[in-house]
Parts: structure tokens; C-alpha cells; sequence
């Protein structure tokens, strides 16, 4: 499906794990972990589908246990004025974000029900942000260049609702180290939501 090569006694058919299509043994021949469908050792796969599952594999072994473990955010729903301090994390399954707040304040936002994501940085231009549509475009946060992620507008669907529900978190200013712990925690759902473009593209 790749190089239109014949297949015959020798030159057998392969099929990529990821995608699915089939490929001779040249064009498929690249092992990789596919975690996201439940493989647990490394599978054949095609050379289109290759670097977004090392890129996946990077992120399961690098960012996946610091969204699960969370970070303490100020959290603004929708246009109100004033915000909460709450916990945000990935839940065990990795379906939900879920946000913890004072006493029985508990709310969950499905990922797949995630629309857009905006970055929101510090050494950018006023107004220049980085918008989900330029993700697979743009710098990684805190990897090089002089911008710091400093929070994060999130527009999501809300089951019942017309439109698009709005939440943003921002990294509150303190001593201690839940500021760095923020930081790296958007740099993490940063890149995880680069990934989630990327799959839905494929």
C-alpha cells in the first residue's frame, strides 16, 4: 500500500498494528511499543506510524506519571471573576481530568469531550499564545526558546449543554514548589494534547 510492490512466495505481506494496512516486510519493518492498544511487547509497524508511537512511548515513560499525580492550579470556570485553588490530575484511567477543590467541590471533564487547548506563556508577545490548531507546530514548553507555561484555557463540551464550557488554570504564585510542579504538569498536557491531535489526524 506504500510502494506498490508485488507480494508472492518471498515477499510476504505485513500488516502495521497501528493503522492496518499491509505492507511489505521493507515498509513495515520497524518494531515499536503500542501501548495505547494494550501490546506489551514492541509490534511491527509502518513507517508513517512509527515516530508517532515513539513519540507516545516517550510520553507514557516521561509525562503520563506526573498528570496522573497532579498539580494545584487556580482554576476560573467559565467568565466567573473569582478563582478556585484546586488539584488537577488525570484520572487512573486516563479518560478524565478531574479537579479537586475545598471540601466536596469535585469535578470531571472528559478528555475526548476536549475541544481546544490554549497555552498561556510567559516571554511571548502580549496576546501571542499558543492555540491548539498550531500545536504540531509549535515550540515544546520549556524545552529551549525563552517561553515558560504559566497556565492553560481548556474548551470542552459539556454533556447537556449547548456550545463550548470553558475552564483555565493557571500556576499559582508561591514559595514552595507547586509552582514548578504546575509548570511541569502543563508542559505535560501540553504535549499530551499535541499527541491527542495527532491520533485524531491519523
Amino acid at each position: 500500500m506504500q510502494c506498490d510492490t508485488k507480494f508472492d512466495f518471498l515477499t510476504r505481506k505485513h500488516h502495521c498494528r497501528r493503522c492496518g494496512k499491509c505492507f511489505c516486510d521493507k515498509c513495515c519493518g520497524q518494531k515499536v511499543a503500542l501501548r495505547r492498544m494494550c501490546f506489551v511487547d514492541p509490534v511491527r509497524q509502518c513507517a508513517g506510524c512509527a515516530p508517532v508511537s515513539r513519540r507516545e512511548a516517550d510520553f507514557y515513560d516521561r509525562q503520563l506519571k506526573l498528570l496522573l499525580s497532579g498539580a494545584t492550579f487556580l482554576v476560573t470556570f467559565g467568565n466567573s471573576e473569582k478563582p478556585d485553588t484546586m488539584v488537577c490530575r488525570l484520572s487512573s484511567n486516563q479518560r478524565f481530568l478531574l479537579l479537586d477543590g475545598d471540601g466536596d467541590d469535585h469535578r470531571e471533564i472528559e478528555v475526548a469531550r476536549i475541544a481546544a487547548v490554549q497555552m498561556l506563556t510567559e516571554g511571548l508577545p502580549p496576546g501571542d499564545t499558543l492555540p491548539h490548531t498550531s500545536l504540531p507546530a509549535s515550540r515544546p514548553i520549556a524545552e529551549g526558546g525563552n517561553a515558560r507555561a504559566t497556565g492553560m484555557t481548556l474548551q470542552y463540551t459539556a454533556p447537556g449543554a449547548e456550545g463550548l464550557a470553558q475552564l483555565t488554570l493557571m500556576a499559582s504564585e508561591d514559595a514552595d514548589g507547586s509552582r514548578r510542579q504546575a509548570t511541569a504538569w502543563l508542559a505535560a498536557m501540553h504535549k499530551a494534547a499535541k499527541l491527542l491531535h495527532e491520533s485524531r489526524d491519523q
